[in-house]
């Protein structure tokens, strides 16, 4: 009885100890539980920040995107400005024979005449091998023309000025001694591409020298 007692007794005890080992068992699991809920809890914390920082990120790019756009189109309108006031400087002179002395015609039909010497060619927009003046920008233009020749009595001496096709003005003069001397001008409403140029009047003589007698000349007044 006494025997059976004690192996009783030490039972209980190894039964206490093991339960306090579960308690303290479970009492970790519990506290793993708890970090594992904090962890979780403190992840999803920082997925959230995370996700803030990326929509600033997103934001920040959008703001660079429209701050480089904003730089490109301010770029772009100073450019035009530089170019627009480029051609706003539009204004040429020049004279009928570059070098030497002469007369050119008599022809039976209206030539093209192309004045050789340049004297000034702000803006490009006169064309020394052609002898056309091409507007570069829609605008208002004054154009002035001066012919030179000796008199003759068969010939005068004359030419005409024409916008694209269209004759507009014409400068003559015709005596049989002497020289003569015919000049006009003209103010015109042009358009980007409109061409300016003079034709010799038909069975006219024209006279230019080192003097530069026979001259053309034009600019912009204003755009339009």
């Amino acid at each position: 009885m006494s025997a059976s007692l004690a192996g009783l007794k030490v039972e209980v005890k190894y039964l206490q100890k093991e339960n306090e080992v579960l308690t303290a068992k479970t009492r970790e699991l519990e506290l793993l539980k708890q970090q594992d809920q904090a962890n979780k809890k403190e992840l999803e914390s920082l997925k959230r920040e995370l996700d803030k920082l990326k929509q600033q990120d997103q934001a920040h790019e959008g703001e660079l995107i429209t701050i480089k756009a904003s730089a490109n189109i301010t770029e772009n309108q100073v450019e035009a400005l530089r170019r627009e006031g480029e051609v706003k400087q539009v204004a040429f002179s020049s004279s009928l024979m570059d070098s030497g002395a002469g007369d050119i015609g008599p022809f039976n039909a209206q030539t093209p005449l192309v004045f050789r010497r340049v004297v000034t060619n702000i803006g490009n927009a006169y064309n020394p091998n052609t002898g056309f003046f091409i507007a570069p920008v829609r605008g208002v233009y004054h154009f002035e023309f001066y012919i030179h020749g000796g008199g003759h009595a068969s010939h005068g001496s004359g030419a005409a000025l024409f916008k694209n096709g269209e004759h507009i003005f014409i400068a003559y003069e015709h005596q049989s001694s002497y020289s003569v001397n015919a000049a006009n001008g003209v103010t015109l409403l042009l358009e980007v591409g409109d061409v300016v140029f003079l034709r010799q009047w038909q069975n006219s003589r024209i006279h230019d020298s080192r003097n530069h007698h026979t001259t053309f000349s034009g600019h912009l007044i204003f755009t339009m």
